[in-house]
C-alpha cells in the first residue's frame, strides 16, 4: 500500500522523531572496523553552558564533514563530551548558595565539590540537548567529561610526566589575579577594556634633600610597594644620581629606594623618570630583577581581594591597612597633596582659561577579568608554570613544515607570532573545582609530585608529614589532552590505536591559543607526534549590521529560537553556505528563511515525483538512458558530485553548499522535472517513460545523499518516504548510505542539446522580464546562421523550445528590419521582433528614467566611498552599506544598459 507525502513540510515534526532514531539505533557510532578512520573532536563546551549561535556554527561545519566522511566509507566517529570548566562552575555552584544565604566557605572543600556533582547531575549538561536539536551526530555513547575517572587520571600524568623532565616548576612570579574570584587566571582570560582615568604627577625628594625626582603614574596606590625608581642610561638629567647612588625617600611611606637605570624608563615620556613596583607590574617586575631584586624579597600592598596590606617592612600606615585598593588611591593622593608631594594638572579650558586639576585626565587600557568582571590586578604569588617555550618547538616546526595545515593559511602568522614569543604557562588555579594538583609539601615547602599520596610519601621518607596542595589545575590544561585522553589514554586502547591522531580539528580562531596550539602541545608531548592533521579556523557570527553580538547591545540570536521558527536544516545550511574561508559570518534571518524555502522546495519536488510514480532508486550506478534529459540529468549529477567533493577536500563550506543548492534547485527542481514533463504525461509505461521514471528516482536518491550532511532531517525523511510511497522500505538509513558513484557516460550532443536549450530559455525569460513582457506570450524569433547544436534542437525539439523558452515559430533566416530584442545561447544570436508586442517608446523612457535614477545614486556613493574621512570615520557598517548599495546600483546600471540596447 503506497503513502504519499504530506502536502505540508513541517521540520519540527520529523526532527525528534529521526534523531532519536539515528541516535537509538547506534548510527553514530564508528562500527566499521575493516574502513579508513576518520576523526573529529568536538571543543568541548563547558558543563555550565548553553547553545550560542557560535556553537551553532562550530559544530554544525563537524557535522556536515563527518556525516560526509561516514557516507563515503569512512569509520567515522566525533568525539563529545563537556568541560567541567572550573570558575565558570564554582561560579555558579556558589551563586546558588548566595541565593540560599548559603556559602562555600561553609562547607569543607569535599562537601563543596559533592555539591558541584550534585548540580551536575540536575542541571548540567543542558547544552548536550541542545546539540541534539541541531543534528549533530556525536558518538554519544562514548560521551566523556573532563572530571571523569580515566581522564582525571590522565591529566595528573601528564602533570608528573612535565615535572619528571623539569617541564612544569613551581615558582614566585607577577599572576593575573581576579580579587573577585580569588585566583590567578591567565593572559588569554583578560580582556582589555578603555576605561577614563587620570595620570598622576609626584614629587619623589631624594633621601639627601638635595632635590628631588619627578614620577606620573595611573595608580597611585601601588607607591605603598614602590622599590626603586627607574630612568634611562642615557638620560644626561640623571646620570649623575645613578652614578653617586642616590636614592629618594618615599613620602607617607618613608622607605628609602635607588635610582636606577633601565632602558624600560623612556626619556619621552613625563620626566623620563619611572616609578617602579615589581611586585604590583610587570614591566615593573622585569626592571626589579634586572635591579638585582629577587622575587622573594619584592614588596606586596594587597591581599587576595585588592585590599590594602601591610608591607614586609612595615612601612604603610595603618589607616590605610584594610582599604579597598580604590578607595587607597583616593587616600593616597589626598595625602600627597596634603604634604605638597603632589604636582598639579594645568590646562585651559574651551574659552583659553587656566585649569588647575589634580591629574591630567587620559584614558586608560584597563585589564579585566572576562569571568568576574573586576579589574585584574598584577600579584606576586607562587604558582605553577608550564615551560611552554619549549613545548611551542615541535608545533612550530609540524606548522612550518606542513605535518600540520592550518585553514584558512593565513592564520599561520598569527600562530609563529604568538608560539615565538609565548611566555610561561600559568596553570595553578586558587579554587575548589578542578584537577587537584598531585603534589605534596613538607614542613620546609619541599614540593613532592607524585600520582598519589602514597607514591608522594615514599619520595619524601617514612615520617614526614606531608600537605596536599590547596590549588586546582587551568581548566585548558586538561583539555588540552582531548584528543588522545578521550580514546582512553594512558591505557593503550584499540580507539586509542585507530583514532589517533585524529583527521581533523575545526574551532573558533578565537580558541587558537587558549586550546588549539595547547592540544599542539600535548599531543607531541604525550603522544609523540601531531594531535591532528589539519586545523580548519572559522569567524564569528556577527550581527546583521556587522557589529559583536553582545547582551549588553541586545542583538544577541537565540539558535534554538531560529531552529522553532525554520527547522535545524535551515540553519544549518545557512551557516554553511556563509561560511567563507576567513571571514565572519553576518546573521541574516532572511536567509535562513530563504533555506527553508529550499527544504520546502525539495520537499514538493519529491511530492510531484511521487504523484508522477517516480520512486526510491535500487542503485547507485546511474540507469541507463537513452533521452537526452536523462542523460543529461545524469551527467549534472556526476558534475556536482565532482565539485561538491572538490570543495569539501578544501574545506570550503560555501561553496560546498551552493554546489548543491544550484544542482538541487535550478538543475534538478526547476529543469529537469520541466523538461521531462511530456515524457511522464503520456503512455506511462512507454520505455521512455519507464527510463525517464528510473532515472529521475536515481538522481533524486543523490540529491538525498549529497544534501544530507547539511539537511540531514529533511533527507532522512524523503529517503524513506520515497520507499513507503511505493509500499517498501530502505534497507537502510540515509545516514548510512553510500557517496553517490554514478559511473555512467553520456552523449555530449545530448547534455549539449540540453544545455543550450537551457541557455535560451533563461535568455529569452530574463529579457521578457527587463522589458516588461508578459512570460506566457508567444513571440517569433529569427536565427540567421544556426550552429550545429542549434540546428539539432530546432529540428527535434521545437516543440520544447515553444513550451520553455514561448518562442514560436523560430524561423531560419534574416529578422525583418525595426525594432528588436536580442537574446543568445551558446554562440547564437536569436532576433525578436517587438513592434506589436510593447510600447517601444513608453518602454525606452521607462528604462531610461531607471538608468538615470541609478547612475545618480551611483555616482553620490563613489563620491562617499571616494571621500578619505568617509571611509576613515564612518561606522563601518555604514561604510559596508554603501559598498553594497554601489555594488547594486553598479549592476542595475549594466542592466538597463542591456534592456535598452536589445529596443535598438
Amino acid at each position: 500500500m503506497s503513502t504519499e507525502l504530506s502536502k505540508t513540510f513541517d521540520p519540527a515534526a520529523i526532527e525528534a522523531k529521526w534523531y532519536s532514531h539515528w541516535e537509538g539505533t547506534g548510527a553514530f557510532r564508528p562500527e566499521r572496523p575493516d574502513a579508513e578512520p576518520f576523526t573529529i573532536v568536538n571543543p568541548p563546551p563547558n558543563v555550565t553552558g548553553s547553545l550560542h549561535i557560535g556553537h551553532a556554527l562550530d559544530n554544525t561545519l563537524q557535522d556536515i564533514v563527518i556525516r560526509y566522511e561516514r557516507l563515503r566509507g569512512k569509520d567515522a566517529l566525533w568525539v563529545v563530551g563537556m568541560d567541567h570548566a572550573g570558575i565558570a562552575t564554582q561560579m555558579v555552584v556558589e551563586r546558588q548558595m548566595e541565593e540560599r544565604q548559603d556559602k562555600r566557605t561553609n562547607y569543607s572543600r569535599e562537601e563543596f565539590v559533592d555539591k558541584v556533582w550534585e548540580w551536575k547531575a540536575e542541571s548540567g549538561g543542558t547544552i548536550t540537548k541542545q546539540l541534539r536539536r541541531l543534528g549533530c551526530s556525536m558518538d554519544w555513547s562514548r560521551e566523556q567529561f573532563t572530571m571523569d575517572e580515566h581522564f582525571t587520571k590522565a591529566v595528573l600524568k601528564v602533570f608528573v610526566d612535565l615535572h619528571e623532565k623539569g617541564l612544569i616548576y613551581r615558582d614566585k612570579r607577577l599572576v593575573n589575579w581576579d580579587p573577585k574570584l580569588k585566583t590567578a587566571i591567565s593572559d588569554l582570560e583578560v580582556e582589555t577594556e578603555n576605561v577614563a582615568g587620570h595620570f598622576w604627577t609626584f614629587e619623589y625628594p631624594l633621601a639627601d634633600e638635595s632635590g628631588s625626582i619627578r614620577v606620573s603614574t595611573t595608580r597611585p596606590e601601588t607607591m605603598l610597594a614602590d622599590m626603586a625608581v627607574a630612568v634611562h642610561p642615557d638620560d644626561d638629567r640623571y646620570k649623575d644620581l645613578v652614578a653617586r647612588g642616590a636614592k629618594v625617600k618615599l613620602p607617607i611611606t618613608g622607605r628609602e629606594i635607588p635610582i636606577v637605570a633601565d632602558e624600560h624608563a623612556d626619556p619621552e615620556l613625563g620626566s623620563g623618570a619611572v616609578k617602579i613596583t615589581p611586585g604590583h607590574d610587570f614591566n615593573d617586575f622585569d626592571v626589579g630583577k634586572r635591579a638585582g631584586i629577587a622575587a622573594g624579597d619584592m614588596l606586596n600592598m594587597l591581599d587576595a581581594e585588592a585590599a590594602v596590606c601591610q608591607t614586609a617592612d612595615g612601612l604603610v600606615p595603618d589607616e590605610l591597612i584594610g582599604m579597598d585598593r580604590f578607595d587607597a588611591r583616593k587616600r593616597v593622593v589626598e595625602m600627597l597633596k596634603e604634604s605638597g608631594h603632589l604636582v598639579p594638572y594645568v590646562t585651559k579650558t574651551k574659552k583659553g582659561e587656566e585649569q588647575v586639576l589634580d591629574a591630567e585626565p587620559r584614558t586608560i587600557a584597563t585589564p579585566f577579568g572576562d569571568r568576574g568582571g573586576v579589574v585584574i590586578e598584577p600579584w606576586l604569588t607562587d604558582q605553577w608554570y608550564v615551560d611552554a617555550e619549549t613545548l611551542a618547538q615541535k608545533p612550530i616546526e609540524a606548522v612550518r613544515s606542513g605535518e600540520v595545515e592550518i585553514v584558512p593559511k593565513t592564520w599561520e602568522k598569527t600562530f609563529f607570532n604568538w608560539m615565538e614569543n609565548i611566555q610561561p604557562w600559568c596553570v595553578s588555579r586558587q579554587l575548589w573545582w578542578g584537577h587537584r594538583i598531585p603534589a605534596w609539601y613538607d614542613a620546609d615547602g619541599n614540593a613532592y609530585v607524585a600520582m598519589s599520596e602514597e607514591e608522594a610519601q615514599a619520595k619524601a621518607g617514612e615520617g614526614v608529614a606531608l600537605t596536599r596542595d590547596e590549588d586546582v589545575l587551568d581548566t585548558w590544561f586538561s583539555s588540552a589532552l582531548w584528543p588522545f585522553a578521550t580514546l582512553g589514554w594512558p591505557d593503550e586502547t584499540a580507539m586509542l590505536k585507530k583514532h589517533y591522531p585524529n583527521s581533523l580539528l575545526i574551532s573558533g580562531f578565537d580558541i587558537l591559543f587558549f586550546w588549539d596550539a595547547r592540544m599542539l602541545m600535548s599531543g607531541y608531548f604525550n603522544m609523540g607526534e601531531r594531535p591532528w592533521d589539519k586545523l580548519y579556523l572559522h569567524g564569528l557570527v556577527r550581527a546583521a549590521d556587522g557589529s559583536k553580538m553582545s547582551k549588553s547591545k541586545g542583538n544577541v540570536v537565540d539558535p534554538l529560537g531560529l531552529i522553532d521558527q525554520y527547522g535545524a536544516d535551515a540553519l544549518r545550511f545557512f551557516m554553511a553556505a556563509m561560511e567563507s574561508q576567513g571571514r565572519d559570518i553576518k546573521m541574516d534571518e532572511k536567509r535562513v528563511e530563504g533555506y527553508r524555502n529550499f527544504a520546502t522546495k525539495l520537499w514538493n519536488a519529491t511530492r510531484f515525483c511521487q504523484s508522477n510514480g517516480i520512486g526510491k532508486s535500487d542503485t547507485i550506478k546511474a540507469p541507463a538512458a537513452k533521452l537526452a534529459a536523462n542523460q543529461w540529468i545524469i551527467g549534472e549529477v556526476q558534475q556536482t558530485c565532482e565539485a561538491l567533493e572538490a570543495a569539501m577536500a578544501d574545506l570550503r563550506f560555501d561553496a560546498a553548499a551552493n554546489t548543491i543548492y544550484q544542482f538541487t534547485w535550478s538543475r534538478f527542481c526547476d529543469w529537469y522535472l520541466e523538461l521531462i514533463k511530456p515524457v511522464l504525461q503520456g503512455d506511462a509505461d512507454s520505455p521512455a517513460a519507464v527510463e525517464t521514471r528510473e532515472v529521475a528516482g536515481w538522481a533524486l536518491d543523490q540529491i538525498f545523499v549529497m544534501l544530507h550532511p547539511f539537511m540531514p532531517f529533511v533527507t532522512e525523511e524523503l529517503w524513506h518516504a520515497q520507499a513507503s510511497f511505493e509500499g517498501g522500505e530502505r534497507s537502510y538509513d540515509l545516514i548510512l548510505a553510500k557517496w553517490p558513484d554514478p559511473r555512467a557516460e553520456v552523449s555530449k550532443d545530448a547534455t549539449d542539446a540540453i544545455d543550450w536549450t537551457i541557455a535560451l530559455t533563461t535568455a529569452t525569460r530574463g529579457a521578457r522580464n527587463e522589458l516588461g513582457i508578459s512570460p506566457g506570450e508567444k513571440l517569433a524569433a529569427f536565427v540567421a546562421n544556426p550552429s550545429d547544436v542549434a540546428s539539432r534542437v530546432l529540428e527535434r525539439s521545437s516543440a520544447a523550445i515553444e513550451r520553455l523558452a514561448r518562442l514560436s515559430p523560430v524561423t531560419v533566416g534574416e529578422a525583418p528590419a525595426g525594432a528588436a530584442m536580442q537574446v543568445t545561447a551558446g554562440d547564437d544570436v536569436f532576433i525578436v521582433p517587438l513592434e506589436g508586442v510593447i510600447d517601444i517608446d513608453a518602454e525606452r523612457a521607462r528604462l531610461e528614467k531607471a538608468l538615470a535614477a541609478s547612475q545618480k545614486e551611483a555616482g553620490s556613493l563613489q563620491g562617499r566611498l571616494g571621500n578619505a574621512n568617509f571611509v576613515e570615520r564612518a561606522a563601518p557598517e555604514a561604510v559596508e552599506k554603501a559598498r553594497d548599495d554601489l555594488a547594486h546600483h553598479t549592476a542595475e546600471i549594466a542592466r538597463l544598459e542591456g534592456a535598452l540596447a536589445r529596443l535598438g
